[in-house]
């Protein structure tokens, strides 16, 4: 996988230009869907990453790239299960997690929020 250039709102994988959250399972690109995590959006201020999203949790480590300004929520049931599962999450900004996957990380999935 050859991830190429990340702008706000906007991240190449491969040559393709996704303007959405991606998740990146083992190699393989898709359309984050968080309207299971909607439901929390009131009470963060913003819609958080939340267990009840479809997570990539086979892995090592779990990258998750929190917007251009960080500002992507985590809630403490993704955290309590990370760990529970023994896979260590890494949140960064999107472009430091771009430059993470760009070193090509073994056993590593991502969840990117493309905005803030």
């Amino acid at each position: 996988m050859r991830i190429g250039a990340y702008q706000f709102g906007s991240l190449k994988i491969d040559g393709v230009a996704y303007h959405t959250d991606v998740v990146i399972d083992r190699g393989e690109v898709r359309k984050r869907r968080k309207g299971p995590s909607k439901q929390y959006t009131d009470q963060c201020g913003h819609t958080p990453l939340s267990a009840a999203e479809e997570i990539p949790w086979d892995c090592q480590q779990l990258i998750v790239g929190t917007g251009a300004m960080g500002e992507l929520p985590i809630m403490d049931e993704v955290r309590s299960e990370a760990k529970r599962r023994k896979v260590k999450l890494v949140p960064l900004k999107t472009q430091e997690a771009v430059r993470a996957l760009k070193a090509k990380p073994a056993h590593t999935n991502a969840i990117l929020h493309l905005t803030c």
